[in-house]
């Protein structure tokens, strides 16, 4: 998709198999067990077979090689494999490669997966221990040798800013924080099930860092996810409907770094995500008030508000008042702060439980799911829609 005209992907791609293992702080097994075990799991639910798969996909930051995984859960030969860059930011993109790879004939059934010990490993919230040199050091030279050495803390500085260009305080994040709650609240595969919270339990949670509190970052998690992704034709053929693929976007905004992009001329919006929503909307010919359900990227509660803004939901500094109201159903499954921190894969799947109807928290007549992926990163974004044809 240009970023300055519709593309043609649309509608020529869907989502067929979700597959997940249980979400944990110790899975007590590798991350290639944990992938091989989502795949298979996507699999079984898609109604395939590994031999029908030629084609994954993951994220550069997955330990799991695509052809180890592969032999791991009994595929044999590929005709494609591909990886995603930017952490969070690939989530959605992996199933716009997929897309792309169906709809040119590249492949036939590709496999989009995400597996990690985010929690019992590497946890990325430790932010940055070591690095070797590389262009992408540079930015965060400028930022490390002052104390931002963590993801909380780069995000700190736009919240912060955010805040005193519309006059808010850090409740404000809260509204985004205790909708992610409830909905984790009802869903058994959340970590939090069970564990609502209040905007006073919220504003009673410890400093991360300021305005940030430990209620306004997400979880870190160990898990895998695996989606199947196949043409229209072939997925109504299969046993669930289909999860058409009908816009998907990739974006990266001027001036853009990986979370540390404070020379930008305003701090208070996400334009990587912005480039996402221009193509989203051209793309599909929809526009905010047509989307039943979103499932916004919520590795912090500030980034879900200036999403929304984006996308046009609401205007700039009224993002907090639209999600305290509830006009759009958000994280339906719980989200990266109540169900599980996958890379956003996990809320993909949600949005292909949406639309068939399958989800602990189902939207009446979900119909129209917008999906984004990580943010202050380059980023990606999905909607999906239910089968037309």
């Amino acid at each position: 998709m240009s970023v300055r005209t519709r593309d043609r992907l649309g509608g020529r791609a869907a989502i067929v198999g979700i597959g997940a293992t249980e979400f944990s702080k110790d899975s007590g097994r590798s991350e290639l067990t944990l992938a091989a075990e989502a795949v298979r799991a996507a699999l079984d639910d898609a109604g395939l077979t590994p031999a029908e798969v030629d084609g994954m996909v993951t994220f550069t930051m997955d330990t799991s090689p695509e052809i180890t995984v592969a032999q791991a859960a009994g595929i044999g030969e590929l005709s494609f494999f591909s990886r995603v860059h930017y952490g969070g930011g690939a989530a959605c993109a992996t199933v716009q490669q997929a897309a792309l790879a169906v709809a040119t004939g590249v492949a036939e059934v590709v496999v989009c997966y995400r597996a990690f010990n985010e929690r019992s490993g590497r946890r990325f919230g430790a932010g940055v221990q070591q690095r070797e040199p590389s262009a992408e050091g540079v930015a965060l030279g400028w930022a490390l040798p002052f104390g931002l050495l963590t993801p909380a803390s780069w995000v700190a500085m736009a919240a912060q800013r955010y805040l005193h260009a519309y006059g808010l305080t850090p409740e404000a994040f809260g509204h985004v924080a205790v909708v992610d709650r409830k909905y984790a609240a009802t869903n058994p595969a959340a970590y939090f099930h069970g564990r609502p919270i209040t905007l006073a339990e919220h504003a009673a949670s410890r400093w991360i860092v300021e305005p940030l509190r430990l209620l306004d970052c997400c979880q870190e998690t160990d898990g895998g996810q695996a989606l199947i992704v196949t043409s229209v034709e072939r997925a109504r053929q299969l046993p669930h409907p289909p999860a058409v693929i009908t816009a998907a976007a990739q974006g990266a905004g001027r001036a853009q770094e990986q979370m540390t992009s404070f020379y930008r001329d305003e701090l208070t919006g996400l334009p990587e995500m912005g480039v996402v929503a221009r193509q989203l909307w051209r793309t599909s010919g929809l526009t905010p008030t047509d989307i039943d359900v979103g499932i916004l990227y919520d590795h912090f509660t500030p980034f879900v508000l200036m999403q929304l803004e984006e996308f046009g939901f609401c205007k700039p500094g009224e993002a907090a008042d639209f999600v305290a109201e509830e006009r759009l159903p958000l994280n339906t499954h719980g989200g990266q702060l109540g169900e599980a921190y996958l890379h956003g894969m996990n809320g993909v799947a949600e949005a292909v439980r949406q639309l068939r109807g399958t989800s602990v928290n189902q939207i009446p007549g979900a119909g129209r799911i917008l999906v984004t992926a990580g943010t202050g990163v380059p980023t990606s974004g999905l909607i999906l829609g239910a089968d037309g044809g």
